[in-house]
């Protein structure tokens, strides 16, 4: 049993397997008796008013929290984060972004992007809008990686939306891509960076070049003529098959 469990959420398993393992195996360096759980928070079925679906959803969750006895959750995902913290029986959610600078980068990673040429425009999440220790853990690590960053018009608790929220995208297409648009038209650097996956997503699907933080931690030095990563929410195969290859190597990493 353990009291420490990981959870990474759903759209970043989607996306990146790798970043996945990558920061599970640093967290059960640095808390061995950690434990993980993948499983959706079910914050979609709560945006589309389905209460029902979302008690049964998030009581699959809370019964894992039980079965393992967890008290602390390290969360990666901002959706995560808000419904633990409203509707988990005694959980306290620690988001990812506010723990790493308490814990620190892993030594390898501190200045590994001092050389690059790009400059970063950073996008807050708005679900967490007005989480400001998570927001400047953001600006913390990649301070850290070495990478140089701007702030766009609208920042931090005056973020705006990237279109995904509220499941606007299954909902009405037509006005989240305006919504994005709206979005990526305030940047000024070609370059952004990301803490939700699903943010990347929805920028990618109007050819804005994204990056989650996690691939500039443990991906390569991203420089001008670096192209973004694959996006692989795009397809609704790949991102299952992520998922699964996510929950396996969060298997072996908890093993270990």
């Amino acid at each position: 049993m353990s009291n420490k469990i990981f959870m990474p959420g759903c759209s970043l398993p989607s996306y990146s397997p790798e970043g996945v393992a990558a920061i599970a195996n640093y967290l059960k360096d640095v808390f061995p008796e950690m434990g993980a759980v993948q499983k959706c928070c079910g914050k979609p079925t709560a945006a589309l008013g389905q209460t029902e679906q979302f008690k049964e959803r998030f009581g699959m969750l809370q019964s894992d929290f039980n079965k393992v006895d967890a008290q602390e959750v390290i969360v990666a995902c901002q959706s995560c984060f808000g419904m633990i913290k409203k509707f988990s029986d005694g959980q306290v959610p620690v988001s990812l972004w506010t723990l790493l600078p308490k814990i620190g980068l892993p030594k390898e990673l501190v200045g590994k992007a001092k050389h690059s040429d790009v400059v970063f425009t950073i996008h807050d999440s708005c679900s967490t809008r007005h989480e400001r220790e998570l927001q400047e853990g953001i600006r913390w690590i990649m301070n850290e990686l070495g990478y140089k960053t701007v702030e766009p018009e609208h920042t931090k608790e005056n973020t705006r939306c990237c279109g995904f929220g509220g499941m606007v995208v299954p909902a009405n297409p037509d006005v989240a891509n305006r919504v994005i648009k709206r979005r990526v038209d305030e940047f000024e650097t070609d370059h952004v960076v990301v803490y939700c996956a699903a943010c990347r997503a929805s920028m990618m699907g109007v050819d804005t070049a994204s990056w989650h933080i996690l691939d500039l931690m443990f991906g390569p030095v991203v420089m001008k003529d670096t192209p973004p990563p694959a996006n692989v929410l795009a397809s609704p195969v790949k991102s299952w098959f992520n998922r699964y290859k996510s929950k396996a190597g969060l298997i072996k990493c908890m093993a270990v």
